[in-house]
């Protein structure tokens, strides 16, 4: 499950990712309405949670509202302040599909998006995931390729989780520094380059096919036919 959370506030937003990632979903967090427009209109999300209150020129609604525009119909939680029945009407004919006011207990925030995920007939208890002959038992953080357990740290399963959840998609260095790092900046460093390689070390080189590929110049991609 990939959710995008579009959140100015740093501790909120952290409070919300540290919180769902626990849950077992995948989080990208962007702190601004320009990054929030672009990221939740160009990529796929299973669920999107946004701020009403934004820095810059783009506010939560007119996000919401582009993204039903182009015929999304991906779950949307609107989160803020602003917590009069007026403005709550507002989010929701905006667009919305709810509307939590802050402050808000995370408990409350989970069960919602729970809801959400119901109404819209996701499936949000996946507990593995398979390509090929490599699986992912989520619930246990365990891999395993060709009936052979695989030994992977947990910033290495975090890894080999987000690229099998993106099968057959190119997968950008910010997308991973996002969702795996939480860096919302790039160091400028060769991590990323270092992690791929030990985990094409783990799960490509005594098996066949390679499932892990480098798409020059743009970023990765795990598929079987490379």
């Amino acid at each position: 499950m990939q959710c995008l959370v579009i959140e100015d506030d740093a501790d909120t937003a952290h409070y919300i990712s540290n919180g769902l990632k626990e849950a077992g979903f995948g989080v990208v967090w962007c702190r601004n309405g320009v990054d929030g427009l672009h990221l939740a209109t160009s990529e796929r999300w299973d669920l999107v949670i946004l701020d009403r209150m934004l820095p810059g020129d783009v506010e939560g609604l007119s996000i919401v509202q582009a993204i039903r525009t182009l015929g999304k119909t991906t779950p949307i939680l609107i989160l803020s302040a602003l917590a009069s029945l007026d403005e709550r009407v507002r989010g929701l004919r905006g667009g919305g599909d709810d509307y939590l006011t802050k402050p808000f207990a995370f408990s409350e925030l989970l069960a919602r998006v729970h809801a959400l995920l119901r109404r819209s007939g996701m499936k949000e208890d996946v507990s593995e995931l398979q390509i090929a002959d490599l699986k992912l038992d989520l619930r246990r953080r365990r891999a395993e390729r060709a009936n052979k357990p695989i030994a992977l740290q947990p910033r290495e399963f975090r890894l080999l989780e987000y690229l099998v959840r993106h099968q057959g998609q190119v997968v950008t260095r910010t997308m991973l520094l996002e969702a795996v790092w939480d860096y919302h900046f790039d160091p400028q460093t060769n991590v990323i380059d270092v992690q791929i390689s030990r985990l094409r070390q783990k799960i490509d080189k005594d098996f066949s096919p390679p499932l892990l590929h480098t798409v020059r110049g743009v970023g990765y991609m795990v598929c079987v036919d490379g």
